[in-house]
C-alpha cells in the first residue's frame, strides 16, 4: 500500500496552452511525488507566442476556493504565482498576515515572459507596496530581475546588484529570497539566494533554447514541492534549480507552438530517477 501523498497548493492564473501557469505547477507538483491541489486567481487566453485575453476572478472567489481546499485537505506548502489584482494580493496578504495560509512561496508574477502585463492595479494602487506587504509572510520569494527592480525601486545589472536586491528584499519579511537571473542571458544562470545570515550562488550551465516559458512558475512550484516533502528552504531551492535545469534540457529541441515553447516536467523527472 502506498503512503498517503504530501499536499502542495498553487495560487495563480491559467494558460490556455498549457506551459505556465497552473498547468506547470500542477505537472511539477505530479513530477516531484507531491499531490496538487489550486486556486485560481484568473484564466488567460494564452499560448507560446503571448497572452491575449485576461479575466480576473474576484476575491471573494478566491477566498471561497482557499477555504474549499484548506478546511479538508491537509497543504504542507503553498506559492503563489499571478495573482491578477490588487485585491487578491491584499486578500492574500490579510490571511498570510492573520496565519491562515500554509508556509508560502511568492513568485511576484507581474509581467508574462513575452512582455505581456499580468497585473491589473486599479488607479492609485501602490502594487510594489501591496506585495511588499505579501513578501513580509513568505517563507520563500523568487523575483525576477524587472520583478525585483520594480520592488525595490532599482535597476538590476549584475550579481553585485542582485545580491544587494535580495538583501533589501530579505528585509521586508521574507525567509529566503531568490533573485533571478535568467533575464541577464550570460554563459550560466545564476541566481542569488540571501537567508539573513550568508548568501549562496544558484548556478547551472545556460541551456541555449527557446522552450522557457512557464521557468519561473516551475522553479516556485518545484520549491513548494519540496518543502511538502520535508526539505528546508534553501535545500529546496537548491534542488528546484537542479529540477528547472533538467526540465530545459529536456525540452530544448522541442517544437511546440511558434513561439517559447514549455518545459519536459516529467522527463525531468524521469531523468532523476535514473530510468531515461
Amino acid at each position: 500500500m502506498s503512503a498517503t501523498p504530501k499536499v502542495a497548493l498553487t495560487i495563480a492564473g491559467t494558460d490556455s496552452g498549457g506551459g505556465a501557469g497552473i498547468a506547470a505547477d500542477i505537472r511539477t507538483f505530479g513530477a516531484l511525488g507531491v499531490f496538487g491541489t489550486l486556486v485560481v486567481t484568473a484564466v488567460t487566453a494564452q499560448n507560446t507566442l503571448g497572452v491575449q485575453g485576461v479575466v480576473a476572478m474576484t476575491p471573494a472567489m478566491v477566498a471561497a476556493q482557499l477555504d474549499a481546499v484548506l478546511a479538508d485537505l491537509p497543504v504542507r506548502a503553498a506559492k503563489t504565482g499571478m495573482l491578477a489584482t490588487s485585491g487578491i494580493v491584499r486578500l492574500l496578504a490579510a490571511r498570510a498576515g492573520a496565519g491562515h495560509l500554509p508556509p508560502l512561496v511568492v513568485d511576484p508574477v507581474l509581467v508574462a515572459s513575452t512582455g505581456d502585463p499580468l497585473f491589473s492595479g486599479d488607479v492609485g494602487d501602490d502594487v510594489a507596496g501591496e506585495y511588499r506587504d505579501l513578501l513580509a509572510h513568505a517563507l520563500v520569494a523568487t523575483p525576477n530581475l524587472p520583478e525585483a527592480a520594480l520592488l525595490t525601486g532599482h535597476p538590476i545589472a549584475d550579481l553585485e546588484a542582485m545580491e544587494a536586491a535580495a538583501r533589501e528584499l530579505h528585509s521586508f519579511g521574507t525567509q529566503l529570497v531568490i533573485v533571478k537571473g535568467g533575464h541577464r542571458h550570460a554563459a550560466e544562470s545564476v541566481d542569488v539566494a540571501f537567508d539573513g545570515r550568508s548568501v549562496t550562488h544558484l548556478r547551472a550551465p545556460w541551456v541555449d533554447t527557446r522552450n522557457v516559458h512557464g521557468t519561473g512558475c516551475t522553479f516556485s512550484a518545484a520549491i513548494a514541492a519540496n518543502l511538502s516533502l520535508g526539505l528546508e528552504p534553501l535545500e529546496a531551492a537548491l534542488a528546484a534549480k537542479e529540477f528547472v535545469t533538467r526540465a530545459i534540457r529536456q525540452s530544448a529541441h522541442w517544437r511546440l507552438g511558434s513561439g517559447h515553447g514549455p518545459l519536459d516536467h516529467f522527463g525531468a523527472a524521469t531523468l532523476r530517477a535514473g530510468t531515461d
